[in-house]
């Protein structure tokens, strides 16, 4: 077997390469390697990374996923809507609410709407985690960074950091158009504070219900949305005293709008579109793929 048969979505512009690991066996060392080569827009489809639809002793599928720099991420909202789009239409599950386990644990998807390129998904993202250990970034481990001043170089900032399965460090700034993202999201990314990186965004407050946000994402750069992203945002301008919790909240991305409500029992609901762009066939994958396939234990 030299050929990789893949299916190319994206929610809201934020575009991954997905592959079906219920009929593929990859070889483990070589994922970043995939990832970096499926992702070029030269040399492979192009995308923000890829993420691999695998078998899953808890839930209807494991989704893991692969930033355009090989790293591998712990959570993608945006991912988990165009996964639970693909499990349904291809039968692996047949009711419109089913569990997809990640590497930061299981959320639960329901299918709203459905039709042959599009549909609309909800999930339940879990609780918000706050401390510090949990993002995770330096200084006291239980301590919420909510609202305190970060240097950055020259630039003064105030940010308020939250994990949605991968953590965030958000900003407000007036005028989302003037937003440094493409500037100091690199900068902060990277920052030594965050051990283990970070998502950058930057959020401005239209009205209670609203808000607009540019995304700086770990491992992939600038993104048109970014699912957990909008979660971040959403929960942190309700910690900020900006939004209401409990009542839906329309986070304006580049790529289009994502529903968020942080109900008053704890979990982020996100609700937003999954798109299928293409299905097609990669040559010369040899080197990626196990020649037969066996009982995945490596997921």
């Amino acid at each position: 077997m030299n050929t990789l048969t893949f299916t190319k979505m994206h929610g809201l512009g934020n575009n991954y390469v997905y592959i079906d690991c219920f009929t593929h066996e990859l070889v483990e060392e070589k994922l970043p390697e995939l990832a970096r080569h499926l992702s070029d827009v030269n040399t492979g489809i192009g995308s923000d990374g890829i993420i691999l639809i695998c078998p899953s002793k808890k839930a209807a599928a494991k989704m893991r996923i692969f930033n355009k720099d090989g790293s591998e991420g712990a959570n993608c909202g945006n991912g988990l809507r165009c996964v639970a789009k693909y499990l349904i239409e291809n039968n692996y599950v047949q009711q419109p609410n089913f569990h997809i386990e990640t590497v930061s644990g299981l959320v639960e998807a329901s299918i709203i709407d459905l039709n042959a390129s599009q549909a609309t998904v909800k999930i339940n993202m879990g609780p918000p985690k706050l401390a510090r250990n949990e993002l995770p970034m330096i200084g006291e481990s239980t301590a919420q960074v909510i609202n305190e001043l970060f240097q950055i170089e020259s630039t003064t900032l105030h940010i308020t950091a939250v994990s949605m399965g991968n953590p965030h460090a958000v900003f407000f700034v007036p005028i989302i158009e003037q937003a440094p993202y493409r500037t100091l999201g690199p900068l902060i990314e990277c920052d030594k504070r965050f051990p283990k990186g970070v998502n950058v965004e930057f959020v401005s407050v239209a009205s209670p219900n609203k808000l607009h946000c540019r995304v700086w994402e770990r491992g992939s750069g600038v993104t048109q949305a970014c699912g957990t992203g909008a979660c971040a945002a959403a929960v942190v301008a309700i910690l900020n005293g900006h939004a209401p919790r409990g009542e839906d909240i329309t986070v304006c991305l580049e790529g289009g709008d994502l529903e968020i409500n942080w109900t008053k029992q704890g979990d982020v609901l996100m609700t937003g579109p999954a798109v299928t762009v293409a299905r097609g066939v990669v040559e010369n994958c040899g080197v990626y793929l196990h020649v037969t396939k066996q009982n995945s234990t490596m997921y």
